[in-house]
């Protein structure tokens, strides 16, 4: 066999062993319950739970943001995420979190939103106090 031929061989054994690496580091979306037993961050996926409003006062702590989500399996908790509101957070579809659960409350590193389409006509409404008001639809009229 050629030097040239055991060497690419190599090289091809070595991007093969990089990816499957890469790949056993990827995580899956967990719950919340899955997230209280493990030790590591984990990605949980949910929705904002709008009736139970959000707390985000700039003036008094501009880097505690708390609110309620509702993961994929209906559990409830509190999440925490010490940092700023994210900036569209009443718009957003879906979340992410990535954190870890400690007691009862999920501690936000990042969170990830889908926003929804510029086509999506609902809009959320925040008061300044975290309460939501019902969405409300625009209707645009049409010239016959």
């Amino acid at each position: 066999m050629k030097k040239s031929a055991i060497v690419g061989l190599i090289t091809i054994a070595i991007c093969i062993g990089f990816l499957v690496s890469l790949n056993a580091e990827t995580d899956s979306y967990s719950n919340f319950k899955e997230a209280a037993k493990s030790e590591r961050e984990e990605h949980v996926m949910g929705y904002w739970e709008k009736e139970k409003g959000m707390y985000y006062d700039a003036l008094k702590d501009p880097n505690h943001f708390a609110f309620y989500m509702k993961d994929e399996n209906g559990t409830i908790n509190k999440v925490v995420l010490n940092g700023s509101k994210p900036q569209d957070f009443e718009r957003s579809e879906k979340l992410v979190l990535i954190g870890k659960m400690q007691h009862d409350t999920f501690y936000a590193s990042k969170i990830l939103m889908k926003c929804p389409s510029k086509y999506n006509d609902n809009m959320v409404e925040v008061n300044k106090d975290g309460s939501v008001k019902e969405p409300t639809k625009n209707v645009k009229e049409s010239k016959s």
